[in-house]
């Protein structure tokens, strides 16, 4: 599964928009908490070769709040901060002058529920709020479980390197912890325990056994995990 949860597209147009401005984004998005989302968003804006040549800088604004006093969730402007709650986690991603304002949800976290609107300037020439297409985010409750890989059947006394993944997860700035338990005579050792790649040399009495990879983001409240039953020849 790709890192990035790509969601089905429910693309909405703004045709009340101002003549020239136009923004194309997804009208819902639906994220696990602690997951990650992609969202495709394209914009435009008239312009006229009389303007000067102003830098080009967009926003990702919470919906009720102000573009001229509150600080943005996501922006390219060096000049201006974004929240705290959601630095390093709201991202723009792509290229802003070939009119891209695509979003990147990292890390997504309950409180993050809500609407959002788009807001672009250039320099004095060209201001507008897209107040007419707004984004509307959901995040629910983690119920994605980890993947376990490894090659089956397990060979006794054979070392065998297993892995654990969250599908839908990214780099976040709270990353994610593993842990793994394994209900066999034949102890894990610590130092391995909090990684995520195994490596384990199975007997032919831990046929049958059930190892299990819990995932929690470091710092919250939202852990998941799987449990596999061990086929040993």
């Amino acid at each position: 599964m790709l890192p990035l949860l790509l969601l089905p597209l429910l693309w909405g147009g703004s045709p009340q928009e101002e003549p020239g401005y136009e923004l194309q984004v997804q009208k819902s998005v639906t994220v696990q908490e602690g997951l990650c989302v992609f969202v495709p968003c394209s914009f435009s804006y008239p312009w006229s070769s009389w303007y000067s040549s102003p830098p080009l800088y967009v926003y990702w604004f919470r919906d009720g709040e102000s573009q001229y006093y509150s600080q943005a969730v996501a922006t390219n402007n060096p000049g201006k901060g974004v929240k705290p709650e959601t630095r390093g986690r709201f991202r723009l991603l792509g290229d802003v002058w070939k009119k891209n304002c695509s979003l990147s949800i990292g890390d997504a976290r309950m409180r993050d529920t809500g609407s959002y609107f788009f807001y672009m300037e250039r320099g004095n020439d060209v201001r507008h709020s897209y107040q007419q297409n707004k984004l509307n985010l959901e995040v629910t409750a983690l119920i994605e479980k980890p993947d376990i890989h490894f090659l089956e059947p397990l060979e006794s006394g054979r070392p065998t390197r297993l892995s654990c993944s969250l599908p839908g997860s990214c780099e976040a700035e709270r990353p994610l912890t593993f842990s793994w338990t394994w209900n066999a005579l034949s102890p894990l050792d610590p130092e391995t325990t909090r990684s995520s790649e195994l490596t384990l040399t199975p007997r032919p009495e831990d046929h049958g056994t059930n190892l299990t990879c819990q995932v929690k983001r470091q710092g919250a409240q939202v852990t998941t995990e799987r449990t596999v039953q061990l086929n040993v020849s």
